[in-house]
C-alpha cells in the first residue's frame, strides 16, 4: 500500500477529506489515527509503540513470497495479517503449555504422481463418508487436526465492506484457512482439499480456488498439482466411471444422471465434475459453457426462490432466523486452547474468546 492508497481509504466516505500532511506529520490528530486504525484494527496502543515494526520472512507470508496467484485487495491482506497472528500466538501457547505439533505426513514434490499421492494419503485423510456436505467438511477437518494440521474457517458477513477475495491459503508448517461458503460446501470441501495439496508440497500461497482453473492450461506447476491431487483424493473409487466415459454429448444426454451420482457421493460438484471431462477432452467446449450457463441459471432460481420465501414469511409475521453461520472449530485448535488453560497458560476469559463461545457454555469445553 502506497502512502496515497493508504489517503484514499482513510477518506473513504468523508466530506471533508484529510490531506497527506496530516497523515505524514511530526504530530497526527487523534482522530485521524483512529481513522487509519478502522483499516488495520491493530488498536492505538500499535502506533504508540516505539519499537520499529519487524520486517522478516518469519514475520508474514508477504515478505516470504513476493508473488500470488490472485490479485489480493486489502480485505484478503487483513484476514491473513489475523491469522497469522494467531499462527504465532498458537505457536506461544503451544510452547508453554509443552505441546509438539510434529508433521506426520511426509513432504512430496511436484514430480510425484498427484493420483499417487492421493491414494497414499487417503488412509490417513480421508474422513469417515457421509452424505451431507457440511458433515463431510467437519469430518474433513476433524482428520486433518488428527494428523497436526490446524483448519480454521473465516465468516464474510454479507454488509462486510471490504470482502476478502479468496477462498483459502496455506501457511508453514500446518495452517490452512477457509472462507466459509455457506451456499456451496463442496466449493470449500475442494478449497480444503486444495490446500492440503500445499501442505503436502509445503508451498505457501493465498489464492482463489475456482472450478475453471482445472480446466486451466495457464496454471503454474504448483497450481496444476494441487487441482489434480484434490480432484484425485476427492474422487475416491469414483475415478473408474469418469474413465470409462467416452465423450459427453445429446446422445448420452451429457451422462448427467451418472454425473449427479457421481457428485452425490464424492462431495465433488457436478460443474468440477464437467470441468474435469473438459480438462481430459471429454466434452466440447460449446457443451461444457451450456451446462455451466443452466447450473448457473438453476443456482440463481434456488437463491430467488428462498429469498422469496423469506419475503413471503415476513409478511405472515414469521420470524426469520438471520444468525451469521459460526465457523467450524478445527479438534486441534480446541483441544490446544483446553491444554494451555489446564497447564495456567490462559484464563477462562481467553477460552472464550479464543473458541467463541460465551461463559455459559465453558463447562461444555473444559
Amino acid at each position: 500500500m502506497t502512502k496515497y492508497d493508504l489517503l484514499s481509504s482513510v477518506n473513504e466516505g468523508l466530506k471533508k477529506k484529510i490531506e497527506i500532511s496530516d497523515i505524514y506529520s511530526e504530530e497526527i490528530n487523534l482522530n485521524v489515527l483512529k481513522r487509519i486504525d478502522k483499516i488495520f484494527n491493530k488498536g492505538l496502543n500499535f502506533y504508540l509503540d516505539p519499537k520499529d515494526i519487524e520486517v522478516n520472512k518469519e514475520a508474514s507470508i508477504f515478505f516470504r513470497k513476493t508473488h500470488f496467484n490472485s490479485d489480493l485487495n486489502i480485505g484478503t491482506k487483513k484476514i491473513v495479517n489475523h491469522f497469522e497472528e494467531l499462527k504465532l500466538n498458537l505457536s506461544t501457547i503451544s510452547k508453554l503449555s509443552d505441546l509438539s505439533f510434529e508433521r506426520l505426513i511426509e513432504i512430496y514434490k511436484t514430480s510425484d504422481s498427484p493420483q499417487k499421492v492421493a491414494n497414499e494419503v487417503r488412509s490417513k485423510l480421508y474422513p469417515e463418508f457421509t452424505l451431507n456436505s457440511r458433515d463431510f467438511l467437519k469430518a474433513f477437518i476433524g482428520k486433518l487436526g488428527a494428523n497436526n494440521i490446524f483448519v480454521f474457517e473465516f465468516i464474510e458477513t454479507w454488509n462486510k465492506k471490504e470482502k476478502a477475495n479468496i477462498d483459502g491459503f496455506f501457511l508453514q508448517p500446518n495452517f490452512i484457512v477457509l472462507k466459509r461458503q455457506q451456499k456451496s460446501f463442496k466449493r470449500e470441501i475442494f478449497t480444503l482439499a486444495h490446500e492440503l495439496g500445499h501442505y503436502l508440497l509445503n508451498k505457501e500461497e493465498v489464492e482463489q480456488v475456482t472450478t475453471l482453473n482445472i480446466a486451466s492450461e495457464n496454471l503454474s506447476k504448483i497450481e496444476r498439482w494441487c487441482n489434480d491431487f484434490a480432484y484425485y483424493f476427492l474422487i475416491n473409487n469414483y475415478e473408474k466411471f469418469i474413465n470409462d466415459i467416452k465423450f459427453a454429448n445429446s446422445q448420452n444426454d451429457y451422462y448427467l444422471q451418472e454425473i449427479e451420482d457421481i457428485s452425490k457421493f464424492t462431495h465433488l460438484s457436478k460443474l468440477s465434475l464437467y470441468t474435469r471431462l473438459l480438462y481430459e477432452n471429454k466434452i466440447s467446449k460449446s457443451s461444457y459453457n451450456n451446462i455451466r450457463e443452466d447450473f448457473d441459471n438453476q443456482y440463481r432460481l434456488r437463491i430467488a426462490e428462498e429469498d422469496r420465501k423469506k419475503e413471503l414469511d415476513k409478511l405472515k409475521g414469521i420470524k426469520i432466523g438471520g444468525a451469521v453461520p459460526k465457523p467450524i472449530n478445527s479438534p486441534l485448535f480446541i483441544s490446544t486452547i483446553q491444554t494451555a488453560f489446564y497447564e495456567g497458560v490462559i484464563n477462562e476469559y481467553e477460552v472464550c474468546k479464543r473458541l467463541n463461545i460465551k461463559p455459559e457454555k465453558l463447562e461444555a469445553y473444559l
